[in-house]
């Protein structure tokens, strides 16, 4: 009996790959976080991203004033459309579909997961945060330094604002003994 290189190559690789396969992290949208974040005992974190410009922030891209302010940059696609105005607009709009959950919406905009990372892997365990963030949930020590990579001189609706006192309004931690 023959073995070809071909099957013995498979058969070392193969395992391989699956196991790489399940270590890609997918986004799982802000339907999916929600279900957990949205009662009082985790903060009422769902509600304070609704009541946000975070939640909005795609939808500004279909406003006319948004298409003009494109067309003036130099872009021939509407607002909505432009990777540069999507890129500080919505989460997930350069990204290979496999890499989206079915519930995820690029149309959710600025969402959970811009700020935490995709979180397919680290929602299992997001009872035990130092095994969420082991497992990929992103918490950000300097606010100053992430959220200068979208509100900056850069935007062409740049206006200055305080990180500390922007983040006191959209802050959303688990409050103490829950």
């Amino acid at each position: 009996m023959q073995i070809s290189i071909f099957a013995l190559v498979s058969l070392f690789f193969f395992p391989f790959l699956l196991i790489h396969a399940q270590d890609v992290h997918t986004y799982v949208g802000v339907e999916t976080c929600g279900m957990c974040h949205k009662t009082e005992k985790q903060g009422s974190q769902l509600s304070i991203w609704k009541n946000s410009m975070h939640s909005k922030a795609y939808e500004t891209l279909k406003t006319d004033k948004a298409n003009q302010i494109a067309k003036e940059k130099g872009f021939a696609t509407p607002a909505v459309e432009t990777p540069e105005c999507l890129k500080c607009h919505a989460t997930g709009y350069n990204l290979d579909a496999s890499m989206l959950g079915k519930k995820f919406k690029v149309s959710d905009g600025v969402q959970c997961e811009t700020c935490h990372g995709p979180g397919s892997a680290y929602m299992k365990v997001m009872k035990d945060k130092k095994l969420a963030i082991k497992n990929g949930l992103v918490v950000h020590e300097n606010l100053e330094k992430f959220c200068v990579t979208c509100h900056n001189p850069e935007s062409p609706t740049y206006i200055k604002i305080n990180i500390e006192e922007a983040w006191q309004t959209i802050k959303h931690d688990i409050p103490k003994g829950n």
